[in-house]
């Protein structure tokens, strides 16, 4: 899978150094045509409940003032992926920023002054070409931790996500090159905190639930979200989410499933639509006798909330807006740790226990 993947990516690399020389010998200006990545270009498909890039596209020439030194640039981190595949190695996004970095010949000009200028630049690659960071054989720190009765064999070596401790397995950023080779669990957890993916391993949840634990330390990595996609759309496990109550904890979910504005043009190869929101909701507040466990809600969150609400993919589901509406009205928010005020097991033993018999999920 990761040596087709990577012939594939090699061949878009070379199409367009291709379509460069082409360019220039036919006399006419070499450019690069990139989609846009502005808000005004990111539109909800309905159909397939997903964030995705609209058809807007803009041009990057080389003879143009305004264009040039860009367009110098976005062909020299094109050479520097095209190396990374050539050798089969990885580099860090900040390795290439060093690499590429140097000033020019006779001039106090350089090639790159800041990583800010460089990381935009993988992303224009991305979108041009219609490949991931990830398959350009760029890499970025690990976050994210997973447990659960799970074979995959990563760079040659055979990894049990059973039989890794109390740390778990930390999910990198190429998550595309590991062959997933045995999967025993009939569901994936997500949880938002790490605090919470450690109480669910000490109390051996994915064990006693049949399920694959998944700890996003916030707002999950590309990395993560391919795990997610792949758990899923590979092994047919439905995909529950468990986060905050409060709108940041809801954004995460919605990041999950349906993609983010920032990362648009990737929605439909890192987000999963079909994954459900198990809690926290501000109504298990109230259900599960939370009241002396929650924080006041600060006016950013409300703001947020009522932003949230105006989305495309909450405005006409009826329950999200309850739940949202909720957090407003009653100015408070939840941390899943709040579960703990009812006992540390709580969590692990009656609150998922009982979402999960009850299939109480929002979708």
């Amino acid at each position: 899978m990761a040596d087709q993947t990577s012939k594939e990516t090699r061949k878009k690399l070379i199409a367009l150094g291709d379509k460069i020389v082409n360019d220039i010998e036919r006399s006419e200006n070499p450019n690069i045509e990139i989609p846009i990545r502005a808000l005004s270009n990111v539109v909800f498909d309905k159909k397939a409940n997903q964030l995705t890039l609209g058809n807007k596209t803009s041009k990057r020439y080389y003879f143009n003032v305004a264009h040039s030194k860009k367009f110098m640039q976005t062909m020299m981190v094109a050479s520097f992926c095209k190396s990374l595949l050539d050798n089969s190695i990885h580099a860090s996004i900040r390795d290439m920023y060093y690499n590429l970095k140097r000033t020019l010949p006779d001039s106090d000009e350089n090639t790159i002054d800041e990583q800010s200028e460089s990381d935009p630049l993988i992303v224009d690659i991305e979108v041009a070409l219609d490949i991931l960071r990830e398959q350009l054989h760029l890499t970025t720190d690990r976050k994210g931790i997973v447990a659960g009765n799970v074979i995959i064999q990563d760079r040659g070596d055979s990894i049990d996500w059973s039989k890794l401790g109390s740390g778990g397995w930390s999910i990198p950023s190429t998550v595309e090159e590991i062959d997933i080779k045995k999967v025993d669990a009939d569901f994936v957890l997500v949880v938002e905190k790490n605090a919470g993916f450690e109480r669910l391993h000490e109390d051996k949840f994915w064990q006693k639930h049949k399920s694959i634990l998944i700890g996003t330390g916030g707002q999950p990595s590309r990395g993560t979200r391919l795990l997610i996609q792949r758990l899923h759309d590979e092994f047919k496990l439905p995909v529950y989410v468990f986060c905050d109550a409060d709108a940041y904890g809801v954004y995460i979910y919605s990041v999950i499933k349906s993609g983010s504005i920032s990362l648009a043009h990737v929605s439909d190869r890192i987000s999963t639509p079909s994954a459900k929101f198990i809690g926290l909701t501000i109504s298990d507040v109230f259900e599960y006798d939370l009241k002396k466990a929650t924080i006041k809600a600060k006016d950013v969150d409300i703001k947020r909330a009522k932003e949230m609400l105006e989305y495309e993919w909450f405005k006409k589901n009826p329950r999200w807006q309850k739940e949202l509406n909720l957090m407003v009205e009653k100015g408070i928010k939840a941390e899943i740790e709040a579960l703990s005020h009812r006992g540390l097991k709580f969590m692990s033993e009656e609150y998922l226990p009982d979402k999960l018999k009850k299939k109480n999920f929002l979708d």
